[in-house]
This record gives C-alpha cells, structure tokens and sequence, in this order.
C-alpha cells in the first residue's frame, strides 16, 4: 500500500502485519548489532568516529548539486546555442536528465546519512552497555 507517512509508519504496518518474527528489517539489524558486539571498546570507539566523520560530512552528492548549475552558468550562451537551435527538443531532454540525476543524488545523499544515524545508534548503545556492565576482576 502507497503511503506519504514515511518509512517509521511502514515499520508499524510491516510489524503489525507480519508479526515481530517475521520482519526482515529486524533480523537485519539484529545481525548488525551483534557484529558490532563482538568487536572491543576501542575499536568500537574508532569505528564510531569514522561514522561520525561519515554523518557529518557534506559527501560528494551536496558538491554535485550545488556545483554543476554553476558549472552550466559559465557556459550558459554555449549551451543555449546548442539546446534551442533551431526547434531543437534537447532542452526537454537535457532537463529531463540533469532533473533526475538531482532527484536521486539528493535522495542517496540522505539515504547515506540515515544509514550512519542507524550505524551511530547501535554503537552508542553498544558503548554505553559496556560502560554501565562491571567489568570482571
């Protein structure tokens, strides 16, 4: 079923539907967070800055999209000249394109970002677990 309510009601619908044991996301993050449970503190503790770094940062997607249109201005009469010559239809498809590439660099970019978030959380609860546990004598 469509829906504009995002992917956390989708998550209540998959889990209300299918049942807790049946959800393929939860066996997915299951497996991440005990992978990240096997790892020690301090190589956790790296791990967790380079995905910091990764959320953090701007990435290539964002240089893309701001950077080609001004590409694009600096040869704007070049371009015009080529895409409207003569009753020419490849401004249409010339937007069509540069338009869709947009569309899914930018949802990459976040996907990208969400994936960190994910990978960030599990790691802080790991760390913060393992703070709270005493350690054995």
């Amino acid at each position: 079923m469509f829906s504009f309510r995002g992917d956390a009601h989708k998550v209540y619908l998959q889990v209300k539907e299918k049942g807790v044991s049946q959800a393929e996301f939860l066996n997915e993050i299951k497996e991440v967070k005990e992978f990240y449970e096997s790892i020690d503190s301090k190589t956790l503790t790296l791990i967790y800055y380079r995905m910091l770094k990764e959320k953090s940062a701007s990435g290539i997607i964002p240089l893309f999209v701001s950077s080609i249109p001004w590409l694009l201005f600096l040869f704007a009469t070049q371009l015009q000249k080529f895409l409207f010559h003569e009753g020419s239809k490849l401004w249409a498809i010339f937007g069509f394109i540069y338009l869709l590439i947009l569309v899914i660099s930018v949802l990459l970019h976040f996907r990208e970002k969400a994936w960190a978030a994910f990978h960030l959380a599990i790691i802080q609860d790991i760390l913060k677990e393992r703070e709270k546990a005493p350690t054995p004598n």
